[in-house]
């Protein structure tokens, strides 16, 4: 039933607009999405109103806008040439390549109740596939006979980076050889000078970035979930290391006030403590916020505490000094330690769909409705305006209603098919208002708005139509 919700939603993306598959009139990207007209809305909706919430309501934060390809030093500082990397396993027939990991943990959910092996030994304590060697998941594969999803053998397990090399000028010598960035979070640290010698914030404050990232992953899949090119919204906010663990608890807080001001089911978010031996190598404490999605519980947004680990890196490799003088004590100086709010865009636009997605019955009709219950203020659109029929002067006086909410809201003018169907269609992207124009309109001067979620429906007259969409709409 789950599966069958999700091709809903992918099938409501595609015929409403929201989500393409990329490349399609040549047959596609596997794992490439484009953003139709109003999925390119609904991540725009997002993204200004983190940006809002986070740098332009906020006195202890600036923003950045870093580039994307960066010297390659950094990623060495960085630790990502030498730690960005996932367990690669082959299909020695098929030569289809899986995650090792991923693989060992499918094995296991569908054989929790039988006994394993690991090294030869029967194992009945929990396992911890994430840290395990790469020798272990070799061992591991072979004692229990753990084939490919085509039943064929698997290669041994190797490692694999995850980012993507490009080359910069005419050849493609390694000379020349360049990253795309596989997170937002280093031009940050490798910036943080640069913004506290200009901004002039002084510790605790923090520098956000919205920004395109890419990574090589072995095994994308399930629609925008894991894809090979993705959006971020990440936060690195500088603190003393005394207290990191209040501040560490107000961005808990915040994620979770902000997953349900962007209409997320909170019934479906948990939170879960990362395990030691599973954490980042820059990490000493993580917490995954997860979303039960139709396909599974998996991580939607990750809050780290990051020590001191980069800028400690950049300083040592680069030359650079990156203390931070404490304006009432010249004399003391010391490397900030980080909290680190990292959320996916394209992860959060999907949890928005999973979550606002509903059918309903509706009483009267053999045939129920699907209705997209976005927030108001994360809705593509927040008001159609829909002349009854196109004749007898409706629709120039519609136009004229829809030139009086357009610099207000977000707005469409729906001229197309029948009342009925058209609400349907709005019902469909997820309009929480819908505003009739008949041929009352013409004589009273009042027009009927019309409720997404209760389809209740109510005269009111146009001059007092401003204040009426203010009460519905506001955030």
């Amino acid at each position: 039933m789950a599966e069958d919700i999700m091709q809903k939603i992918v099938s409501l993306c595609k015929r409403r607009g929201f989500v393409f598959p990329g490349s399609e009139i040549y047959g596609g990207l596997a794992n490439s999405w484009d953003y139709g007209p109003l999925g390119a809305q609904l991540k725009k909706n997002i993204k200004d109103d983190w940006w809002k919430q986070v740098v332009e309501s906020r006195d202890d934060m600036v923003g950045l806008d870093g580039a994307i390809l960066m010297n390659p030093k950094v990623w060495e500082a960085s630790g990502h040439v030498s730690n960005f990397n996932d367990p690669l396993v082959e299909d020695i027939v098929t030569h289809k390549r899986y995650r090792a990991d991923h693989v060992i943990e499918e094995w296991l959910e569908q054989n929790g109740d039988k006994p394993f092996y690991l090294d030869g030994q029967l194992v009945v304590e929990k396992l911890s596939v994430e840290a395990m060697s790469l020798e272990q998941m070799s061992k591991f594969i072979a004692d229990n006979g753990i084939t490919s999803p085509d039943k064929n053998e698997l290669s041994e397990p190797k490692q694999f980076n995850l980012m993507f090399a490009t080359h910069i000028g005419p050849t493609s010598d390694s000379g020349n050889e360049v990253y795309m960035r596989p997170e937002t979070a280093q031009a940050i640290f490798v910036n943080f000078k640069n913004v506290i010698n200009t901004s002039r914030k002084r510790v605790p404050f923090g520098i956000a970035q919205i920004g395109k990232a890419f990574r090589n992953e072995i095994t994308p899949g399930n629609f925008t979930f894991r894809t090979l090119e993705f959006e971020q919204m990440e936060i690195e906010y500088f603190i003393e290391e005394n207290g990191w663990e209040a501040e560490f608890e107000k961005w808990e807080n915040w994620m979770q006030n902000w997953a349900q001001r962007i209409g997320l089911d909170m019934e479906k978010v948990s939170k879960l403590n990362v395990p030691k031996e599973e954490l980042a190598h820059y990490s000493k404490k993580t917490i995954d916020f997860e979303f039960d999605f139709p396909f599974g519980k998996k991580e939607l947004w990750g809050l780290a505490y990051r020590t001191n680990f980069d800028l400690t890196n950049h300083m040592n490799h680069s030359g650079e000094k990156m203390e931070f003088t404490d304006p009432m004590d010249t004399k003391r100086k010391y490397i900030p330690h980080v909290i680190e709010p990292s959320l996916g865009v394209d992860r959060t636009m999907l949890a928005i769909l999973a979550s606002a997605y509903c059918e309903e019955e509706v009483p009267g009709e053999s045939e129920g409705r699907i209705v997209m219950k976005f927030a108001p203020h994360m809705a593509p659109y927040q008001v159609a305006v829909l002349p009854l029929m196109k004749k007898d002067g409706l629709e120039e006086k519609a136009q004229e209603v829809f030139d009086l909410i357009l610099p207000h809201y977000r707005a469409e003018f729906d001229v197309s098919g029948s009342i009925g169907k058209r609400y349907r269609r709005q019902d469909e992207i997820g309009t929480p208002l819908c505003i009739t124009v008949d041929h009352d309109t013409l004589q009273d001067g009042s027009v009927t708005v019309r409720d997404r979620d209760t389809m209740e429906q109510k005269r009111v007259p146009i001059e007092q139509l401003l204040c009426v969409l203010a009460e519905h709409l506001s955030t």
